[in-house]
């Protein structure tokens, strides 16, 4: 871990804490408590959007067998979104591990780069998409209610996601990972980086060649929204077990501007504290007391927990197994 991640995941790991203590972690206990068993339906429901996000990237494929690649496809995300989750390198690292698992499932490491790449662009820009629909929601409820700041604070969210995704496809289209490679041999005296820089170019070259299919990137934007949109489910549900239900469009709201919160953290490991505190910020917005929203918050961690662990069990067997293969 990184100086700048180890200082990111302490600051959210005392916002965590600060902000549980702050609202009696006690009450906030009492009410997750409430969901018992039912936590674990909250997980396997989860695993609806995460099928329609495993589709999104095996659209995106070039050739192969349908059911391996849908497998390898479905594998890869659950053990990227298993990294987001709960490794400390933030959101870089499910990428990073998501496209060296298609690679070492038979994939070209630039198709599997590619893939992952702009899948990982098109889910952001489908979550900007969702993030602007809750915000539209929040500003039809203008008339009754007075919090003018929750809804300033989620679009500076949206705008910031925005900013860091449209940022990083303005680099892929002028050759992001040629661009990282160069750089990396200036710092790196006479080291021959020859054969890195020619898998960089080809990467690059992928990338561009997967933007141009028009179909597939349609698909795949429009599998990513509809996996956001049914993630709101996770949010009526859990809220329903902790006896503080809400409407439809409330989960929706909740749902879309608290995944923009959380996703404009993405530097600090599993957005830990802001997740909470977006929610605190949201939770008027639906009716909501603050031991509901935290207790929400720690359900949605307690979902990544029991789906994350097995998934970083998986990469760890599955990376034994190859090494003892070879």
């Amino acid at each position: 871990m990184t100086q700048a991640a180890a200082w990111a995941l302490s600051a959210g790991v005392l916002l965590f804490i600060g902000l549980l203590v702050s609202q009696g972690l006690p009450a906030v206990v009492a009410t997750l408590a409430l969901a018992g068993w039912g936590l674990v339906l909250v997980a396997l429901f989860h695993l609806l959007p995460l099928l329609l996000d495993a589709v999104a990237i095996r659209v995106l494929f070039v050739g192969g067998k349908a059911r391996d690649s849908m497998r390898d496809a479905l594998l890869a995300r659950w053990a990227g979104e298993s990294a987001n989750s709960l490794m400390p390198a933030g959101q870089i690292g499910g990428p990073v591990l998501m496209a060296r698992h298609l690679a070492q499932r038979g994939m070209s490491m630039q198709n599997a780069a590619a893939a992952i790449t702009v899948s990982t662009t098109l889910q952001t820009f489908a979550q900007i998409a969702f993030a602007l629909l809750g915000a539209a929601l929040a500003s039809a409820q203008a008339s009754h209610i007075s919090e003018q700041a929750l809804r300033t604070s989620s679009l500076i969210a949206s705008g910031l996601l925005a900013l860091q995704v449209g940022g990083f496809y303005w680099m892929q289209r002028r050759g992001f990972f040629s661009k990282v490679m160069r750089a990396a041999t200036r710092f790196s005296g006479k080291r021959d980086w020859s054969r890195w820089m020619n898998q960089a170019e080809a990467i690059d070259v992928e990338v561009q060649l997967t933007y141009g299919r028009g179909g597939p990137v349609a698909a795949s934007f429009l599998l990513s929204l509809v996996g956001w949109l049914v993630g709101t489910g996770e949010v009526y549900l859990i809220l329903q077990l902790i006896h503080r239900p809400v409407g439809w469009m409330d989960a929706l709201l909740l749902e879309s501007l608290g995944q923009a919160i959380r996703g404009a953290a993405f530097a600090i490991p599993g957005a830990l504290g802001v997740q909470e505190g977006g929610y605190l910020l949201l939770a008027p917005l639906a009716g909501l007391p603050p031991d509901a929203a935290l207790a929400l918050s720690l359900a949605k961690r307690a979902r990544e927990l029991l789906l994350g662990a097995p998934g970083l069990l998986y990469l760890h067997l599955a990376s034994r197994a190859r090494t003892a293969a070879v």
